[in-house]
């Protein structure tokens, strides 16, 4: 296996110094120890609006608004993971990581099969399951395998900082980044001597109302 793991790493906070970004440096030290390229972008500031369910992205290929999702998309297409975090906000991930990741996988047509995904939560104390299974959705809908932990992929904190102190979270980000640079190498081989997964049947879609 000749070609270099590469991981994109998608910050919903907006605190640049916040809690995922604590998390998010205990798995990078982990890709860096497996020779793992990373980028690490910070979502939770920028304007980034919703989709707007135009469907120009049909048959262009890209969103119609031509901002950070559409770069992106690039970027997604060459990672071999993704990693999304976000604090929780109202039992529910950050609105502005949610518009991004709406329109980068409903606009991006390339395909994801076996990309390995991960989510990280962040909170002072409850919504952090609920947010990991919000997150998790995205993966679950693209044929992307799952990368998990000896816990859930969460760690505690309110402000920045404070998730320094929660040991087992940060225990729980490091095996994370190990399972996720086991999986990735696997499939990586996988593909080297078997392939993807063919789909040997079309696509079904059923509309509930027709």
């Amino acid at each position: 296996m000749d070609k270099k793991l590469n991981v994109l790493m998608l910050n919903g906070s907006p605190r640049t110094e916040g809690n995922i970004t604590l998390a998010f440096h205990e798995m990078e030290h982990v890709f860096d120890k497996n020779g793992v390229a990373y980028e690490n972008i910070q979502l939770g500031r920028m304007d980034i609006r919703g989709c707007i369910a135009c469907e120009t992205c049909r048959n262009t290929g890209k969103c119609v608004f031509n901002d950070m999702i559409n770069e992106l998309a690039v970027k997604f297409e060459a990672a071999d993971g993704l990693v999304i975090g976000s604090p929780v906000y109202y039992g529910s991930a950050n609105g502005t990581l949610m518009s991004a990741l709406q329109r980068l996988f409903y606009s991006t047509s390339f395909d994801k099969s076996m990309k390995v995904g991960a989510s990280v939560v962040s909170a002072r104390r409850s919504g952090c399951t609920a947010t990991f299974d919000e997150l998790n959705k995205f993966f679950t809908l693209s044929n992307m395998p799952v990368a998990s932990s000896q816990y859930w992929n969460n760690i505690y904190g309110w402000e920045p900082g404070e998730g320094s102190v929660d040991e087992e979270g940060r225990q729980v980000m490091r095996v994370l980044a190990g399972n996720l640079v086991f999986l990735m190498q696997s499939i990586a081989l996988g593909k080297e001597r078997s392939g993807l997964p063919i789909l040997e049947e079309p696509r079904v879609w059923t509309n509930f109302t027709r």
